[in-house]
């Protein structure tokens, strides 16, 4: 086995009342003023003020910039710096889930190394690491909080860059449980799904190691168990702990085994229609598994087993009808028809599928034909 490197944040704070442990430790890093990267719906809740007035009490200045949107885009970089510039801020936080964390790591990226956030589209294109980055999550799925992923809409090409890069690992992410009970079903399902795509995409990854594998495969368990339970009782203290749990398990995975074609795909498909990330990695799932059973069987028949084993409503199911099982279960649509996907656009969807870094680590490599065969067989029903 060649040499493997693991990357994660230096400190990681999980599960309820982790917020205020985690304010305790931003004190410790002896900044003065932070730029708080949101979204204006968690702005609006009052999850960014409380977060400001705890902060507040440490003598730590805020400004609060709430442009981060779902599939954050170039253009959401771009007034974040202008937003970081005004605010005279010497660190930032993410506030939020995927998109808050995306939006906030290329402003951190840029803020340091100049340039456009479209120069970092790739593996490891920086020279310096990011501005300081606090992570703190508010929804169990997507592990952006604590990766070196980050996904950036180029509006003018309708493309999702994936820009994979040791300088945007935050510094400290911070997933209190607590902030996640007030998720709609709807998105803790597609976040959900996200995570145990993630997991499955790590373990039958062709740079998987023992370490991605033991973390990937508690992390699906940890979903198969708990996920149906946080979608139906959104209160449920348990499986939103379980689940915070599971997707910083999945992240660990897949930040370190990297992806597959799941994510190349639907990489396309958010930037070209600007659709909600996990319910695309919940269409393209078993579709994508299934192409990849000709040389990862035997993983993927042991994903189908931990699934068994952890979900009554998922036994004696093979792996591909367990995951359109629990996919059903949790109430993801059933087609990319139904979201509105065209078929007249999946050749270039396809070619820019095959463009995309996370494609480099599926454990088999399709042509052209074969990436929009897939996606051929997710645009009907389940």
């Amino acid at each position: 086995m060649a040499v493997s490197q693991f990357f994660m944040p230096s400190s990681n704070l999980l599960g309820s009342g982790a917020l205020d442990d985690g304010i305790a430790q931003i004190e410790c890093l002896g900044f003065k003023k932070a730029l708080i990267v949101t979204d204006s719906a968690l702005a609006e809740l009052g999850v960014a003020k409380l977060v400001v007035d705890k902060l507040a009490i440490k003598n730590i200045q805020v400004v609060v910039f709430d442009g981060a949107i779902p599939n954050p885009t170039v253009t959401n970089v771009n007034d974040g710096l202008v937003a970081l510039k005004d605010a005279g801020a010497d660190f930032i936080i993410s506030l939020g889930g995927g998109s808050s964390h995306d939006c906030a790591k290329g402003i951190a990226l840029v803020a340091t190394n100049g340039g456009k956030i479209e120069d970092h589209e790739g593996l490891d294109k920086s020279d310096k690491p990011q501005m300081t980055l606090v992570a703190i999550n508010t929804t169990a799925g997507t592990a952006s909080e604590m990766t070196r992923f980050t996904i950036i809409t180029d509006e003018t090409r309708h493309v999702k860059m994936a820009i994979v890069d040791k300088h945007v690992t935050p510094t400290l992410s911070i997933n209190d449980s607590d902030l996640m009970e007030g998720m709609p079903a709807s998105l803790t399902a597609a976040t959900g799904m996200d995570a145990l795509t993630h997991a499955v995409e790590a373990y039958v990854s062709t740079i998987a190691t023992p370490l991605t594998d033991a973390c990937a495969v508690k992390a699906i368990e940890l979903i198969a168990a708990h996920l149906p339970t946080a979608v139906r009782e959104p209160k449920n203290k348990e499986a939103r702990e379980k689940m915070a749990y599971a997707q910083f398990l999945a992240g660990m995975a897949f930040n370190n085994a990297s992806l597959g074609y799941v994510h190349a795909m639907a990489h396309q498909l958010g930037g070209f229609y600007n659709l909600p990330h996990g319910v695309c990695n919940a269409l393209l799932l078993p579709h994508v598994e299934a192409f990849n059973m000709k040389v990862a069987s035997a993983r993927l028949n042991q994903v189908g087993k931990i699934l068994n084993e952890n979900n009554a409503d998922l036994a004696n199911l093979e792996v591909i009808d367990a995951i359109k099982r629990l996919a059903d279960i949790v109430g993801i649509p059933k087609s990319l028809e139904e979201l509105g996907v065209k078929r007249e656009d999946f050749k270039v969807l396809a070619e820019n599928a095959l463009k995309d870094v996370c494609g480099l680590t599926n454990p088999v490599q399709a042509n052209l034909d074969e990436i929009i065969g897939i996606f051929e067989a997710a645009y009907s029903s389940r």
